[in-house]
């Protein structure tokens, strides 16, 4: 007899992300061995001192981190590529029905730190992934010294990440300029001119107004502004 499955969603689930990702995943097996807690510490001159909360510092590198080894530089397609992703929201630390930081909050934090200290930080932690023979099965090169991975967990799934270490910290400085040049609008002039009567023009410039007045309620929208 031909099965057919029919799909409803459930109003209350028991659900476990550690239940459903594998024990030899590789953003498991990351998880267990780096310990950034040190970031804490290393990054706390940098915030404001006033009663709202950025995003954890661990949770921004560890971001950073698998934008890097997934070749992900769009702030915006990292943020969708982890939310669907099991593996990567455990490595996070983030629950199935917790939303991720809005992806101009990773820009905001990144341009929050000197270039010079992010960077610093940034490589830091991918030596840290190098060291424990989590990234890459050959010769890494990190802060112009060779570092060789793990031979004793060659066994384990290794990340090769597709773009040089440079390369990638050259785009992510991009993607933090505030002042970058926008995209060229290809389309059409007759496309680029919009028309809509009075009214319409009100109502957007009312919705407009709403949503300045409650973005700072948005998730992920509690930058600390010095």
């Amino acid at each position: 007899m031909q099965g057919k499955k029919l799909y409803q969603e459930k109003l209350f689930s028991s659900f476990q992300l550690s239940h459903r990702v594998p024990e030899n995943n590789f953003y498991r097996r990351l998880k267990e061995v780096l310990d950034l807690s040190f970031l804490y510490k290393q990054t706390d001159a940098y915030y404001g001192s006033c009663r709202q909360k950025s995003i954890d510092p661990v949770v921004f590198y560890k971001l950073c981190l698998v934008g890097y080894l997934e070749n992900i530089i769009s702030d915006r397609k990292l943020i969708e590529h982890c939310s669907m992703r099991l593996d990567i929201l455990f490595f996070l630390g983030f629950g199935i029905d917790e939303p991720l930081p809005w992806h101009s909050t990773l820009s905001r934090t990144r341009g929050l730190f000197p270039k010079e200290i992010f960077e610093q930080v940034f490589t830091h932690v991918l030596s840290m992934c190098v060291e424990k023979g989590m990234v890459s099965g050959h010769t890494q090169a990190i802060d112009s010294a060779p570092i060789k991975a793990n031979a004793s967990m060659d066994s384990l799934e290794l990340k090769v990440p597709e773009q040089e270490l440079e390369v990638y910290l050259q785009k992510a400085r991009y993607q933090s300029q505030e002042n970058r040049k926008p995209k060229e609008n290809k389309a059409p002039k007759k496309q680029q001119i919009v028309t809509a009567s009075k009214r319409e023009l009100q109502e957007i410039e009312s919705r407009n107004r709403n949503w300045q007045k409650n973005q700072d309620q948005r998730p992920g929208a509690s930058k600390i502004h010095q």
